[in-house]
């Protein structure tokens, strides 16, 4: 107003522009950008000069601003604050713009290569470079040119550009090998300047400046330097001085350099008319000559200090030239050799041969003496035997008592052997025996007694196998019990029944005992019956033919236990010679009969697992079998207990845990290696491979010794065995011609070691094999050995080699091959046995 007042629309206008400060204040202090940006782009704020592209520097500047503005003590910042702050960035943006123009301009006036243009544009203001000078507009354009080039390469981009920072290195670069061309171009100057004057002592000290960069400057040399480099540029002055004034030297970065002599001023680019002047040393040849001179001086010195070692090298030539000459006299004596032994052999034996004239001679004269003398000596010989032996058995009457006892009983045992399986024993032997073929009531008696044991033997036996089946079943329930599925009243109940039941077995043997009338005590019926019972048995025990069927019709899945147990108790568990021979037939009938109705493949009898086979191999692996399985396999199974030592582990990771687990134990801090690892990974570590060797030359070594117990014991298997084994190849021989003697061989493998003696190996303790203690039990280690030794023989056996997963044990595949040859001649052999009707007891 014209009073000086402001107006209502005055005081509207700024209470605006208060109130949008006080928000972009606010704005500012929560971190909201997007209100900062509206209300400096509002026009209400009344600011100038905002433009779009620079939005987030006006807030990155503001928020400086704000900081800077707490630091100092005020919570806000003014409308004149954030006005300077828009005009401070405006201008901040448009220097940036006019420098990466100037940077433009440079880059282009250095693809045209020329120098003047690339110095105009280095001069602009906007690109505030330093240290321009004009002088080195040449060199600026080299180093430029160079810089773009390597970074072209370096990018793969060929249109790659210098930036400022890039620009303004290659121009303090460019003056610094300025200054360093200056310097050195007016070091070479000094050295000649020094060289003609003649001072050894100036041109030794030029020599050694740095700005020259010479090497190999020996103090020693100084006169020697002088003499050379004065020759040196006598030669070239006597061929004629051009006069000019101007010489080029090579500089590093491998630029040319031209010195004016006589203004002492250098460029980089090359004058009007340049012609080198000819009576100057470049660096070059000056370099050249002091190499030469100071080789030569160390040379010399050389020699000088290994004087020593020299006299050592002229002493061993020496040496060698003595050695040669002695070698070539051996070499002719060699080559002389049977003419200087013949002339030996000549001298000696002349030598010898009168030598033996003389004593020839002696004895003669001597006769008499000699006899004598023998006489006497065989005498003392003679009587000196004869009385040692005497006191040798008088010392020893006991042990030759013993010796003539037990050569007298064997002789006996010989004679009862002949007499029982000779066709016709001789007189003799028979006349000693004589009396043992009257039989007397005694022999009666104790036959009858041998019958009443066996008969008693058969019925705790099938009291012994129910008992175990009612055990089997206990466990059974027990277990059920313990996961809940049964209740305790039913396993109570079983177990009552179990008692009464066994109380009730007791009862009816103690009658049985009691009872004396036997048969006269049975009625009429009961009678009939027995006796029909009887011919049913003796059917069946005389033809194998039913019982052969049945077994054929049982599925291989199921439990043979009670076929087991009809079976063997029919045939009186094989009790005497009869029972033992019929047992065989049944056998040899059902093997064959499921052989040529079941088997249409050789490898079904491997994979399907025949009940014959089942039977025959439990019946031999029962307490008939049990001795000849221990005999066998005792001593090498108590020796791999007994070893503590022995650990065979083939796995490579087993074996690669294990060493991790024992670093850590010695160490007592955590291996870095991984734990988890695969076979490859494990055997790429030389330790594991070392352990592994060991294993596998352990297992070798205890895996022959069961091989030789094996193969060695063909005697001690049971004779069934052996019979169904050849049964069995015949019958595979006859169902299949084509069939090779290995394929069949295999097969009898399977049933004598894999089934017959391999569990036996796997498992000792349940096979009776070893005597544990009470409690006692095998260690994991030893169970683990005794697995590996069985696979070892397994895969021998079937001629099977280590491929695939276990090809790291390739490597003892020919020692298998090896020992299946000697484990097919034991089969072989094993099939090798008479008839049963053949068979002498």
């Amino acid at each position: 107003s014209p009073e000086g007042n402001l107006t209502h629309p005055e005081l509207s206008v700024a209470v605006e522009m208060l109130s949008s400060v006080a928000l972009i204040n606010r704005a500012l202090d929560t971190g909201d950008v997007n209100t900062v940006w509206k209300q400096l782009s509002n026009p209400v704020t009344g600011l100038t000069n905002v433009e779009d592209e620079n939005s987030q520097r006006y807030i990155d500047d503001l928020i400086k601003l704000k900081v800077q503005a707490r630091e100092e003590g005020n919570d806000f910042i003014t409308w004149n604050d954030i006005q300077g702050s828009v005009d401070r960035v405006n201008t901040v943006v448009h220097e940036e713009h006019e420098r990466i123009l100037a940077i433009g301009l440079i880059n282009e006036a250095l693809d045209e290569g020329d120098p003047r243009k690339t110095l105009a544009a280095l001069q602009l203001p906007a690109a505030k470079l330093e240290g321009v000078e004009p002088e080195v507009a040449h060199h600026y354009q080299d180093t430029l040119i160079r810089a773009k080039r390597e970074k072209a390469q370096e990018t793969q981009d060929e249109s790659a550009v210098l930036w400022l920072d890039e620009i303004q290195d290659g121009i303090h670069r460019s003056n610094k090998e300025t200054e360093d061309a200056q310097r050195f171009s007016s070091g070479i100057l000094a050295i000649n300047e020094c060289i003609e004057r003649g001072d050894s002592a100036q041109t030794f000290s030029a020599l050694r400046s740095p700005d020259v960069g010479l090497y190999g400057v020996t103090p020693e040399c100084g006169e020697t330097y002088q003499a050379e480099l004065s020759e040196s540029k006598r030669k070239k002055t006597a061929a004629g001085d051009n006069g000019s004034d101007w010489v080029q030297h090579w500089v590093k970065g491998g630029y040319h350099y031209y010195y004016n002599l006589r203004s002492k001023e250098g460029r980089w680019e090359e004058p009007a008319g340049f012609v080198p002047n000819n009576t100057q040393l470049s660096r070059e040849e000056i370099q050249s000559t002091i190499s030469g001179v100071s080789a030569a001086y160390n040379r010399e010195q050389l020699w000088l200090a290994n004087e020593t070692l020299i006299t050592k090298l002229q002493a061993r030539c020496r040496g060698y030239l003595m050695r040669k000459k002695f070698r070539s006299r051996m070499d002719f004596l060699k080559k002389q050799g049977p003419a200087i032994t013949c002339i030996q052999a000549h001298f000696r034996g002349h030598k010898q041969k009168k030598a033996y004239e003389d004593r020839k001679q002696y004895l003669k004269d001597h006769t008499d003496d000699v006899v004598k003398i023998q006489s006497m000596a065989r005498m003392h010989q003679a009587r000196k035997r004869y009385r040692d032996r005497l006191k040798y058995f008088k010392d020893h009457i006991n042990d030759v008592v013993k010796i003539q006892a037990f050569i007298r009983a064997n002789k006996a045992r010989d004679d009862y052997k002949t007499l029982i399986n000779a066709e016709n024993p001789p007189m003799a032997v028979v006349r000693k025996f004589v009396h043992l073929l009257d039989q007397s009531d005694q022999d009666f008696q104790e036959e009858l007694e041998v019958m009443k044991l066996r008969e008693e033997v058969v019925t705790l036996l099938r009291s012994n196998q129910q008992l175990e089946n009612d055990l089997n079943l206990m466990d059974i329930k027990i277990g059920l019990l313990v996961k809940n599925k049964i209740t305790l009243q039913e396993v109570v109940s079983h177990s009552k029944k179990l008692t009464k039941k066994n109380k009730e077995q007791l009862s009816d043997m103690m009658m049985l005992n009691k009872q004396k009338g036997g048969l006269k005590a049975l009625s009429k019926e009961k009678r009939d019956k027995l006796e029909a019972y009887q011919h049913l048995f003796y059917l069946l025990q005389t033809n194998p033919t039913y019982l052969a069927k049945l077994i054929f019709q049982m599925p291989q899945n199921k439990s043979t236990k009670f076929m087991d147990s009809v079976i063997f108790t029919l045939y009186n568990y094989a009790s005497n010679q009869r029972e033992e021979y019929l047992l065989l037939r049944l056998f040899k009938t059902a093997l064959q009969e499921e052989i040529k109705s079941k088997v249409d493949e050789l490898q079904e009898i491997v994979k399907g697992n025949p009940t014959v086979i089942k039977m025959v191999v439990s019946f031999n692996r029962g307490a008939r079998g049990q001795n000849a399985l221990r005999q066998i396999l005792a001593p090498g199974v108590k020796e791999i207990m007994d070893d503590k030592s022995l650990n065979i582990k083939t796995d490579p990771v087993d074996i690669y845990k294990s060493w991790v687990n024992q670093m850590e134990s010695q160490t007592g801090e955590a291996s870095k290696l991984p734990y988890d690892v695969t076979p490859e990974q494990a055997l790429a570590h030389e330790e594991v491979r070392t352990r592994l060797d060991a294993s596998v030359k352990n297992m070798r070594t205890v895996t022959d010794k069961f091989l030789s117990a094996i193969l060695s014991s063909v005697d001690k298997i049971p004779y069934a065995m052996r019979y169904i084994a050849k049964v069995l190849k015949d019958s595979l021989h006859e169902k299949f011609p084509d069939a090779g003697e290995d394929e069949l061989l295999k097969i009898i493998g399977n049933l004598l070691y894999y089934r017959y003696m391999n569990p036996a190996i796997v498992a000792p303790d349940a096979f009776d094999i070893i005597d544990l203690s009470a409690g006692g039990q095998l260690t994991t280690d030893q169970r683990r050995n005794l697995g590996s030794i069985a696979k070892m023989l397994q895969h021998a056996a079937s001629n099977k080699m280590f491929l695939g997963d276990n090809a790291h044990l390739s490597i003892i595949n020919e020692y298998l091959s090896q020992s299946y040859q000697k484990f097919r001649r034991f089969f072989l052999s094993a099939c090798d046995v008479p008839e049963p009707e053949d068979r002498k007891s």
